[in-house]
Parts: C-alpha cells; sequence; structure tokens
C-alpha cells in the first residue's frame, strides 16, 4: 500500500540517547478509481498550473478544485472510490521512502565521482580535469559507462527506514534516519512491514 507525502525536514528524537529522524507529511488523497491490478487514480493537490485537461479529470471524477494533480498508487483490497485510508500507518514497523534527490545540475567529474583532480602547484594545467578517457589502438573507443561531467542529482532513489511513529490526526510520519530529496519535495512512501 502507497501513501504521497511531502517531506518536512529533519529533527531529533529527546531521548537519551538522541536519534536523527525526518518528518514527512502525508498529504491528503482521494481515491477517484479503483482498477482490478490493485491499483488506484489519486487525486491530489499541487502547485501546478490549472488548465482545461485537469478541469475535465475533475469533472469526470467529481473532485473539488483544491485537487488539481492525478496519480496511480497500489492501494489495499477493499479500497473504494474516496478519501484513502491511512490508518494503515499506524501498525507500520518499516516503510520504503522513493523520493528525487536534490539536482545540482551540471557538474564536473571531481564533485559528480569524486576524482582527486591534478596538484595544486605551479607550472601545471590539470586542475579538476578528467584527464585521459582514451584506449589503446584496441579498441579504440571510449568505454560505455565511462565516468565523466554531466547531470548529477535528480535521480529517484529509495531508501528503507524504521517508523518510530505517526499522528494521525495531523498526518505526520516520522522516519528514523534520513531519506534523499530537498525539503518539500513529494514522493510516494510504501509499507514493508
Amino acid at each position: 500500500m502507497e501513501f504521497i507525502i511531502e517531506k518536512i525536514g529533519m529533527s531529533r528524537t529527546v531521548d537519551v540517547p538522541s536519534v536523527p529522524v525526518t518528518l514527512l507529511k502525508v498529504v491528503d488523497t482521494k481515491v477517484c478509481e479503483v482498477r482490478e491490478d490493485g491499483k488506484a487514480l489519486v487525486a491530489y493537490n499541487s502547485s501546478k498550473k490549472f488548465n482545461k485537461s485537469i478541469e475535465g479529470q475533475q469533472a469526470k471524477y467529481g473532485v473539488s478544485k483544491e485537487f488539481n494533480k492525478f496519480m496511480t498508487i497500489s492501494v489495499a483490497e477493499g479500497t473504494e472510490a474516496g478519501d484513502l485510508n491511512t490508518a494503515a500507518l499506524t501498525e507500520a514497523a518499516v516503510v520504503k521512502t522513493s523520493l528525487n534527490t536534490k539536482g545540482r545540475g551540471f557538474q564536473g567529474a571531481v564533485k559528480r565521482h569524486g576524482f582527486s583532480g591534478g596538484p595544486a602547484s605551479h607550472g601545471h594545467r590539470f586542475g579538476r580535469r578528467v584527464g585521459s578517457i582514451g584506449m589503446c589502438e584496441w579498441p579504440g573507443r571510449v568505454q560505455p559507462g565511462q565516468k565523466m561531467p554531466g547531470q548529477y542529482g535528480n535521480t529517484k532513489v529509495t531508501v528503507k527506514n524504521e517508523v518510530i511513529s505517526y499522528d494521525a490526526e495531523n498526518g505526520i510520519l516520522v522516519l528514523k534516519g534520513s531519506i534523499p530529496g530537498a525539503n518539500g519535495s513529494r514522493g510516494l512512501v510504501r509499507i514493508v512491514k
């Protein structure tokens, strides 16, 4: 069973010893349509701009104006159209969270892959560059997967965390440890056990 979440940020417990925790807000979702394969089309609130196609979906499924984004998630058996029941999170012990990591744009090989670069003394022109990437006469080309500069971050990452607590009234899920992504980013949380 999956839920749409928004990352609030990190904190710690007041126990001794203190444990680092991540706070997640479970986003209000409406189940629009349940499919035969155990997945459901749900609507939730987003900062996405409102357009005619979204207006058509809202009219088709009878959801109010604040629900302006749609997504397919897996749900428990017996789920019907209406509000998504989050009661399963109160008994969850371990969850898997999927979010996009922070995007860092186009980066060089030193930052992206941890290369050491050249010496910082006088007279050299190596600096923070990659260096030689080619092969000898055979195969005479650059091998696929060569570590080079390029897009760094903004990739989907899934991590497994223990559940510390779940506040059903406010929809706050507290997980042990850290999860990827910037504060305010949205992703999915799936109950493992």
